[in-house]
């Protein structure tokens, strides 16, 4: 049987790095505030706003709440990003997407500061992850991966890593985020043909397509490790991943459960990214 790679006991010594770092930016004067912008009332939006909320607050991150009508304009989302930008005791912003179909989802992204794009939605962010120069954020479920990577000991260098997802929110950021630690990555997708010949030959296998139990034995191989970022619901309404977590795990080396591993990580990434941000903004103001 694969050892199960839960973020269970990261997650609690996450928390609790978080939580003292943010009490030593309140003691510096600086109280980490995230701002989160809500367009509408779509359920699994609110159900993570809900979520976001709650984990912000117990980690000692104070919360902004923007909720615009479902009616809003671009205009008048991006005047509510600008009222962020500018507001100096908001360190980061998280902006829950998909908004409605009649707003322009580019140019909200784009009018985000990029100090305060806690997500890594803008260009900017993306451009940062490109180039590997600490401009911006890095999307938080990327960096949920590598965090468990790190948690286990597992090293990237001159491993073969197939991502399976090629979205901005996680497939393509995370190949480069793993190119940058020597990984030799290859970014698999709906057209990629022979695709479980693809995954069979990587060390390393990250799904991340959003189709639940899409991915069983015959893709894998024993010996390898499998990360799996899908939140999916099966047919019995279960939470539940990308990979067939029963059919696959007697095959493979390593696996992460859904839920259970990578999920947890992700809103604490998001945390830690505001801190980082009020931790920058108490630096600066002690150096005045």
């Amino acid at each position: 049987m694969s050892q199960t790679l839960s973020s269970k006991e990261f997650v609690a010594s996450f928390k609790q790095s978080i939580a003292a770092r943010a009490e030593a930016c309140r003691q510096g004067g600086v109280a980490p505030t995230l701002a989160v912008v809500l367009v509408g009332e779509k359920p699994d939006s609110v159900a993570y706003q809900r979520s976001a909320i709650k984990r912000a607050q117990a980690l000692g991150v104070d919360v902004r709440e923007y909720n615009l009508p479902e009616a809003s304009t671009t205009a008048e989302v991006q005047a509510a990003l600008r009222e962020i930008n500018e507001d100096a005791a908001i360190h980061g912003c998280l902006l829950l997407r998909p908004m409605p179909a009649h707003i322009d989802d580019a140019a909200v992204c784009e009018t985000l500061a990029v100090h305060k794009d806690s997500d890594g939605i803008t260009t900017a962010s993306m451009g940062g992850v490109f180039a590997n120069n600490g401009v911006g954020f890095a999307p938080c479920t990327p960096s949920a991966c590598l965090h468990l990577l790190d948690a286990y000991g597992i090293s990237v260098e001159g491993k073969k890593v197939a991502v399976v997802g090629r979205s901005l929110v996680v497939g393509r950021p995370l190949a480069l985020m793993l190119l940058h630690r020597n990984a030799t990555v290859t970014v698999c997708h709906s057209r990629t043909p022979q695709l479980a010949e693809v995954t069979r030959q990587a060390d390393i296998v990250i799904t991340a397509t959003g189709r639940a139990k899409a991915y069983g034995p015959q893709f894998f191989r024993e010996g390898q490790i499998v990360l799996d970022v899908g939140t999916n619901f099966d047919e019995n309404g279960m939470l539940c991943g990308d990979v067939d977590f029963d059919a696959v795990a007697p095959v493979v080396a390593a696996i992460t459960p859904v839920p259970g591993g990578i999920g947890g990580i992700t809103t604490c990434a998001l945390m830690d990214h505001v801190v980082v941000a009020a931790e920058r903004a108490g630096g600066k103001a002690a150096s005045l």
